[in-house]
């Protein structure tokens, strides 16, 4: 079964090209010219990832990926003209796996669509929840919760707190965390590691949690830290 993508942009000549290089790849592709055609598409064609332009018309690409997050987890790289940090970050914080700014390389772009269906091969998914004392991770649901109570993470941070989990005690530099989780040689400012960790870090510290804690390693990184045995 070949993958398919949808490609969602309302300028014609980026669309196209885009069009050809995922036909390349072997991927049965079909192209969106704004927001409200792209949501009619992800309902019908159903792919196996999208291509999202931000400033679209009709429903902007932000609103797009925000619906598609809510009906699963079908990778979304979004694309945009612009590449100031608040708008990367808030498009990661909705639920984009990557982001890449205009004028870009088709090559790097399907690079970074090829990593990302390797990182989410669902074959490769756990089909079991991971435990550590009083909390309970579950990457193939996208489920976390402490003390049975559930965490309202996104997709990111559910990726960062199963990774986390996967190696208690073990020190993540932020390189490595933005390389595995976005999937491809990330070139972009180590802060969107730690904005994402602060934020984790509040929703956690919502619940007790005396057994483990997320530790900082100055000049480092990060660690899910065991505090004692439960």
């Amino acid at each position: 079964m070949s993958i398919k993508a949808l490609i969602a942009d309302d300028q014609p000549q980026i669309s196209e090209v885009l069009r050809l290089y995922s036909q390349k790849e072997g991927y049965e592709t079909r192209v969106a010219k704004d927001g409200q055609e792209a949501l009619a598409l992800f309902d019908s064609f159903k792919p196996d990832v999208v291509l999202l332009d931000v400033m679209m018309p009709k429903v902007d690409g932000f609103e797009v990926c925000r619906r598609i997050r809510a009906q699963g987890d079908t990778p979304v790289i979004m694309i945009t003209a612009r590449g100031e940090d608040f708008e990367k970050i808030m498009g990661l914080d909705i639920g984009a796996d990557d982001y890449i700014v205009k004028p870009f390389s088709p090559e790097e772009v399907m690079a970074r669509v090829r990593a990302v269906l390797r990182r989410l091969n669902r074959d490769g998914q756990p089909d079991s929840a991971i435990r550590l004392g009083s909390l309970s991770v579950n990457l193939t649901l996208y489920e976390a919760s402490v003390s049975g109570e559930p965490l309202a993470l996104t997709k990111k941070e559910m990726e960062l707190l199963y990774t986390f989990v996967q190696s208690p005690n073990r020190v993540f530099s932020r390189e490595k965390l933005l390389s595995d989780l976005w999937g491809y040689d990330y070139l972009g400012d180590v802060r969107t590691v730690d904005s994402h960790v602060k934020r984790l870090r509040a929703k956690l510290d919502a619940h007790p949690h005396p057994d483990w804690a997320i530790a900082t390693v100055w000049g480092v990184g990060y660690k899910l830290e065991v505090l004692h045995e439960s």
